[in-house]
Parts: structure tokens; C-alpha cells; sequence
């Protein structure tokens, strides 16, 4: 009997409407108590409104950020996908060994002369929480797995966009997967352009 492989990860691109470095110190407040500069930022949360001043938060760093960046359906229900069709779903479980698109695009790309944003947008996307670029402990991983992994603000959405559309870059010819890195980009180039049209940014979450 062969032995077992599991699945890899899969992928989610979520919208977002608070942009996570501006969540950073109210969130540290509020884990120790202090939740007042939190509640103004995301006065429709029933979470976070019901958090007690001067009592720590029961939520750690990575789950309040995942609370108050969010663009929740109408304040508490899921949020609307930015893709309801193929983009989602191919883009969410690549055919690498990570699973990652972002990774692959990042790995098999190479900017032009005069391109300084493509690749950078890309880490941040798929790398901007962990400790190493956000420079804070705890916002990449919370309670019952949760993984996320990094965003682009709205600005930053459309910084890509025009990136991706400017001809900046190239494939290298060591791409181990035939049309990979197109197809990658296609898909998100999808969510890139219903977060332009929502006016939201996105963030990139892992699940295993």
C-alpha cells in the first residue's frame, strides 16, 4: 500500500475594509484591556462591542485582526466572496507542493527595469503578517488553526493591477509548470478587479 499524501493547503482571498496595519496598535490595546480606539474603528462589530473596558480581550491577536478587518455582510454575516466562479477555486489550491499560487508567481516571475512594486505587493500579499515583515508577534496565526497570511489595502490593489498590466515582467524559463504562472495571474487578476470595483482591499488566508 502507497503511503499517504495529504492534500495541500488550500487558499482564500478575502475582502477587506480596514487596512490591518491600522488595526495593529488598537488591537495590542485592546489585548490588554483597553478596547476604546478598537470599537471606533469597527463599531458594527457585536465581538468587539461586547469586549469590557479594562478587561483583557478573550480573542487573540490574529483572530481580532481577522474580526476587524473583514468586509462582514452587512456587519456580522460571512462576507460576500470577491469571486463566486472559477478564479476562486483555481486560484485557491494551485497544483504546487505548497499550494500556493502567490509563491509560484513570486518564484517563476522576474521584473523588468524600472518595475519596483510587482514583486512586493506579492510578498506582502502572501507574507505581510508573518513577524518577519509586519514586525509584531501573533497576527499571522490564531485560535483553531486560523492561518492568515498577508494583504493589500485598496491602494495597494490597484498598485498591482497596473503592475500586472504594465508588461514590467516576465516568466522565467524554469517554470516547472506549463502555463502556471498565466493562469495564476488570470485568476487573480479577477479578484484584483472585483476588490477595485468594491473599493476594498484583500486579505490571503491558509487553510490546511
Amino acid at each position: 500500500m502507497g503511503e499517504y499524501i495529504p492534500p495541500s493547503a488550500f487558499y482564500t482571498f478575502d475582502p477587506i475594509i480596514n487596512d490591518p496595519i491600522d488595526l495593529i496598535e488598537p488591537i495590542l490595546s485592546s489585548i490588554g484591556g483597553d478596547h476604546k480606539e478598537l470599537k471606533k474603528i469597527t463599531p458594527t462589530s457585536s465581538e468587539i462591542n461586547a469586549l469590557e473596558e479594562g478587561k483583557e480581550s478573550p480573542y487573540d491577536h490574529a483572530t481580532t485582526l481577522f474580526l476587524t478587518s473583514l468586509d462582514w455582510n452587512k456587519g456580522e454575516g460571512t462576507p460576500m466572496p470577491l469571486d463566486n466562479g472559477i478564479a476562486r477555486d483555481r486560484i485557491g489550491r494551485f497544483p504546487s507542493d505548497s499550494g500556493n499560487a502567490i509563491e509560484y508567481i513570486l518564484e517563476f516571475t522576474k521584473e523588468k527595469k524600472g518595475e519596483e512594486n510587482f514583486h512586493e505587493l506579492l510578498i506582502k500579499l502572501t507574507n505581510g503578517l508573518s513577524p518577519e515583515n509586519l514586525g509584531e508577534e501573533g497576527f499571522n496565526k490564531g485560535f483553531a488553526g486560523m492561518e492568515l497570511l498577508g494583504w493589500l489595502n485598496y491602494e495597494d490593489v490597484k498598485t498591482l493591477l497596473i503592475s500586472m498590466q504594465s508588461g514590467k515582467w516576465s516568466i522565467r524559463s524554469t517554470e516547472t509548470i506549463d502555463g502556471g504562472v498565466r493562469d495564476s495571474l488570470r485568476h487573480l487578476l479577477t479578484l484584483l478587479k472585483a476588490a477595485d470595483r468594491r473599493k476594498c482591499g484583500i486579505m490571503m488566508r491558509k487553510h490546511q
